[in-house]
């Protein structure tokens, strides 16, 4: 399998250090962990084939309040990587003999993840050669092929072109095999010249004929690992039914159609389950919530346990079985995030802690690191504002000193309220454009709007001042 097409590749630790900046502000010891993690899965792909199995990934947990960019950093990470990432939260997951979702259903979507973006891929690698065959089939439809028997051909569909063309009334084999030729490359110019999307032409599309088999049962036949439509698939006869479609959609109908046939699924699901093997991220979202903060106990504690307990051999390195085939854990990066507000990573339990040795503590937002949030990050909040105003014909700007008040209100709500982070920006930014978002375009006709200190004093110095209604509305 070709690795060099993988991003990580062109990336060094400090490189992904850099990527990360555009988008989080601050925690570099939490960006310098995922940096080292993530260049290791490439460093593990080049070191000889008898160390390769020995080297295991080096499992994170990230603490810190929510809202200071845990989620955010395994999210970008996975796109620099260009890697299976799923997202999970712990606290969805019951242990074993529970009504609920098991562990290992968190491994098979990875897997059905891999398996689309290698499909995607491949689809597009053969997107060319699926137009071309999707075209031969709309020309098929337009000017159907001549029949061979008895040098026949099929007249209906030429007659008018033989009447352009002049010809004789009874013209020969050749003759007319060379007018259809003609004619086929007529028409092919005019389709690609885009003169015939708007035509209805009749097609003949496979149906889906086993539709019953997405829902037997509470427990869905992913989290079972089984396909009853590929067992039984090939039993049950192949429906198609007609559809009238222009020739601009039937095109792209056609086009997906010939591109299934083009792919190779066998070599698709191998470069998937490779890809999850040894470039797959998951992220465990709240373990805090299934950290037992009582020792010995019973109820909830012991079903936080048992959570645990059926996540360690995942972590650990086992064998899940898929719709696909089986994927070992061994290598998949698991990365773990939660405030620990109640609990501390020392009440999991010692073998959860062990598979996780590396710790990064992350720091709660300032003032400063609000306003950075505002300005610096190529998706900040005031650009996506801004961005959505300018579709309404309508310039949105910030002066400095009041991006600056508004990171010291939401410095000073975090403090007295609760601390959310740069969530908290939102919820300021809502309240404070609430008017404009709602006035514009028919009530606000203004096509520059200018906000500064005094407008943000305005709007938000009264729901701050007065703590009970910056609880409900901050």
């Amino acid at each position: 399998m070709n690795k060099s097409n993988d991003k990580i590749e062109q990336l060094t630790p400090s490189q992904i250090v850099e990527e990360l900046d555009k988008y989080i502000i601050g925690q570099d010891n939490a960006k310098k962990s995922v940096a080292i993690a993530l260049r290791n899965r490439w460093r593990r792909q080049q070191v000889p084939d008898s160390m390769r199995d020995e080297i295991m990934p080096n499992n994170i947990i990230m603490i810190g309040p929510t809202g200071v960019g845990k989620t955010e950093i395994a999210r970008r990470i996975s796109k620099l990587a260009n890697a299976p990432f799923i997202k999970v939260e712990a606290s969805k997951f019951t242990e074993v003999g529970y009504v609920g979702r098991d562990v290992e259903s968190m491994i098979r979507e990875l897997t059905d993840l891999a398996v689309n973006i290698v499909k995607n891929n491949k689809a597009q690698e053969v997107s060319q050669k699926a137009e071309e065959n999707a075209v031969e089939r709309i020309l098929d439809i337009l000017l159907p092929p001549m029949k061979k028997k008895n040098g026949a051909s099929n007249t209906e569909s030429t007659s008018t072109d033989l009447q352009e063309e002049n010809l004789i009334s009874k013209p020969s084999e050749e003759d007319i095999a060379e007018i259809n030729s003609k004619t086929r490359e007529k028409l092919r110019k005019q389709l690609l010249d885009k003169k015939l999307d708007n035509r209805i032409i009749e097609l003949d599309l496979s149906a889906d004929s086993m539709p019953m088999l997405q829902v037997l049962g509470p427990i869905g036949l992913e989290e079972m690992g089984l396909n009853l439509q590929d067992i039984f698939g090939n039993l049950m006869p192949k429906k198609s039914k007609k559809r009238k479609l222009s020739v601009a959609e039937a095109k792209k109908v056609l086009a997906q159609e010939e591109s299934q046939k083009l792919i190779d699924m066998d070599n698709v699901i191998k470069e998937a389950i490779f890809k999850v093997q040894n470039s797959g991220i998951v992220f465990i979202d709240e373990i805090d919530k299934i950290a037992s903060n009582n020792k010995p106990g019973a109820g909830a504690d012991v079903s936080r346990e048992g959570v645990q307990r059926d996540l360690l051999p995942i972590v650990e390195g086992s064998t899940v079985i898929t719709k696909y085939g089986p994927v070992k854990t061994d290598h998949i990066l698991f990365i773990a995030s939660g405030a620990f507000h109640i609990s501390k990573p020392s009440d999991l339990i010692p073998e959860m802690q062990g598979r996780f040795p590396i710790r990064v503590e992350l720091n709660s937002l300032n003032e400063e690191d609000f306003y950075k949030i505002l300005t610096q990050p190529e998706n900040a909040l005031i650009k996506q504002y801004k961005a959505l105003l300018q579709t309404e014909n309508v310039e949105l700007s910030f002066r400095d000193d009041s991006i600056r008040e508004i990171a010291k209100i939401a410095a000073e709500v975090n403090e007295q309220v609760e601390n959310i982070g740069a969530r908290r920006l939102h919820t300021i930014l809502t309240t404070l454009l609430e008017d404009i978002l709602f006035e514009v375009p028919d009530k606000q006709n203004k096509t520059k709007i200018f906000i500064d200190k005094k407008l943000v004093n305005e709007r938000l110095s009264k729901i701050v001042k007065n703590r009970d209604l910056s609880r409900y509305i901050l």
